[in-house]
């Protein structure tokens, strides 16, 4: 059977009230009566209640941590940053898969159920509006690897896409190319949107290229492959592509192998996101590296500063991308 808060306050020979004022967060208790309890709790194998406590404190601690897209493999290391973040802060992640889900609502009133202090959305496809719809309903939130705003709404933590789409189109120029393409995620995401957008206003400005565009329905292996192999077989292939992240480059190549064709002799492949797998020998994809590290580690910051400060005016802390040149496209000149 458990250890009880009585048999710790029995062993220590102080009353129930210390033990539980030790063991509450900010309660006032003497360093000698703490360090009796906690002695005493040791010994015991004690170990506090944390629904119990949040009953006397008024927080849970635990963070909703929001995510649509569980089948992209970066999702892995994001979730393995965030809960590991979290958790050294003495707070527990919620993990909700929101796949499919475009309507913040059912969210807002499962994490309401679950009296979250807080709440994190991390997606890069889903609208500012979702993550508001937390800030509406008086929650704690941050929106990572959201959209960028000069004028969030919420706090946003992530890259910017139009400038990394605009960053692909010039190195694809740089690089000889003339005959390009962009193949995004889901049409309706906004980073699919943002990066195509970068794209394309950065060609603009080079007339000799010719772009073209399409788009995959799932930021996922499968969508990535399926998609290529109809370009393929559709005619006369771009000479390059800029892929809307590094899942559906990886699907593309296995397309392009399938056909017989080189990467990149034949087809340029270039990714967003530079996740692990791109950096496989076997892969070794050309890509755009976002610091992932860095983004999650913001957010973990700003989600723990609001549980203190929840009126915390809303920023949003944007970082800068680089190209990580491997083997998928043609060296530069």
């Amino acid at each position: 059977m458990s250890i009880t808060l009585k048999e710790v306050a029995q062993r220590a020979g102080v009353s129930r009230s210390a033990v539980s004022r030790t063991f509450t967060d900010g309660a006032s208790v003497s360093e000698k009566m703490r360090r009796k309890v906690e002695k005493a709790a040791k010994e015991l194998g004690y170990s506090p209640n944390a629904l119990a406590s949040s009953l006397t404190t008024g927080r849970t601690k635990m963070i909703g941590l929001i995510s649509n897209n569980f089948h992209n493999p970066i999702f892995l290391q994001v979730f393995d940053l965030f809960t590991r973040g979290l958790q050294e802060r003495g707070l527990r992640p919620l993990l909700v898969n929101l796949t499919d889900e475009v309507d913040p609502e059912n969210s807002v009133r499962m994490l309401r159920q679950y009296s979250v202090d807080g709440v994190v959305v991390a997606s890069s496809t889903l609208p500012p509006e979702f993550a508001e719809a937390f800030r509406d309903a008086k929650m704690p939130v941050v929106h990572s690897f959201g959209r960028q705003s000069a004028n969030p709404k919420v706090h946003v933590v992530g890259i910017d896409n139009v400038e990394c789409g605009r960053m692909v189109a010039r190195t694809l120029y740089e690089r000889g190319y003339t005959d390009v393409a962009f193949l995004g995620g889901p049409e309706n995401a906004t980073s699919t949107q943002d990066r195509q957008k970068g794209f394309l206003w950065q060609l603009s400005e080079y007339p000799s290229m010719n772009v073209s565009h399409s788009f995959a329905d799932a930021y996922s292996f499968e969508a990535g492959r399926r998609e290529m192999l109809r370009l393929l077989d559709a005619g006369k292939p771009a000479q390059a592509y800029f892929c809307g992240d590094d899942v559906l480059s990886i699907g593309a190549l296995s397309a392009v192998c399938d056909r017989g064709l080189k990467v990149p002799d034949d087809i340029g492949i270039i990714g967003l996101n530079d996740m692990e797998m791109s950096r496989w020998e076997n892969i070794d994809l050309t890509t755009v590296h976002q610091p992932i590290s860095q983004i999650v580690t913001s957010s973990v910051e700003l989600v723990v500063a609001m549980l203190d400060e929840p009126d915390r005016f809303p920023e949003a802390r944007i970082f800068p991308c680089s190209v990580v040149d491997r083997g998928t496209l043609r060296p530069a000149p």
